[in-house]
């Protein structure tokens, strides 16, 4: 079961971002998948690290479209995007440490920022560049 599904909502009408937030939850999906149902070991960490270096490239596409249309709130929406990833940062941390781990959570947090991040930030540049 998919733990996001892709709403039009979602679509900020600027299609090589619209591409990558699709894919995006695509990956998300998958890391919940392989977390809930394959347990810990190699294979889940390196995912989790191309789950960060995929999102990483996300985000500096469309960090750039801001900049290239001087989009007025580039500060606030980059801040969004360096708090999620400072977030899976520490969950790869802890991961690899061996510290308290839940895939339940993870799930939980990768679904409320993505779903969270498109309705406001996301819908917001979209008003903003209509």
């Amino acid at each position: 079961m998919s733990l996001i599904e892709w709403d039009d909502k979602f679509s900020i009408g600027v299609a090589a971002v619209d591409h990558e937030h699709r894919e995006l939850i695509g990956l998300v999906n998958e890391a919940h998948d392989r977390l809930m149902y394959t347990g810990k070991d190699n294979e889940a960490m390196n995912f989790l690290g191309e789950i960060f270096v995929r999102i990483s490239a996300h985000f500096a596409l469309e960090e750039q479209f801001m900049r290239v249309k001087n989009y007025d709130f580039y500060d606030a929406h980059k801040a969004d995007h360096e708090r999620l990833l400072d977030e899976i940062r520490d969950i790869m941390d802890d991961y690899e440490d061996e510290a308290f781990f839940s895939e339940a959570q993870f799930a939980n947090q990768l679904r409320m920022w993505f779903t969270e991040h498109f309705r406001t930030h996301d819908a917001r540049l979209h008003r903003r560049l209509d």
